[in-house]
């Protein structure tokens, strides 16, 4: 049984996001509650609760659209790497965490989550949107 989320909503456009890239699979945006700016999610658009269940092209792909995101992150965040983490206990949608990074503590979840304004958020999408590759 597959199960709407959210993230479901998101892709089909009933809410709105912050989008940093799309593709026909896949789709980046925002974490509306970033642990620092420039934290995107990356979700594939097949409704799927565990990562791992994926099929492996779709994985596959996935990773690699992930790559491309990291790039434009990274450009408009200087860091020391963009994380990559998968927990996916908080919404049932597969997805990744793409996080820009200096310390081992910048990917810490248990760290309070930042609140930005719309105008902020936007700043971000923006920043990351005209990054330069």
């Amino acid at each position: 049984m597959i199960i709407e989320t959210i993230f479901s909503k998101i892709i089909k456009g009933e809410i709105p996001c912050y989008k940093i890239a799309e593709n026909e699979d896949f789709l980046a945006f925002l974490d509306i509650q970033p642990l620092v700016k420039g934290h995107v999610l990356v979700i594939p658009k097949v409704e799927v609760d565990y990562i791992f269940d994926l099929e492996d092209e779709i994985l596959e792909k996935m990773i690699i659209f992930s790559k491309e995101v990291s790039k434009k992150i990274i450009k408009a965040y200087p860091c020391k790497k963009i994380g990559l983490t998968v927990i996916g206990l908080e919404v049932p949608h597969a997805h990744i965490h793409l996080i820009p990074i200096n310390s081992l503590n910048d990917m810490n979840f248990a760290n309070e989550k930042m609140k930005l304004s719309t105008q902020e958020l936007e700043e971000v999408a923006a920043k990351i949107l005209n990054s330069e590759l």
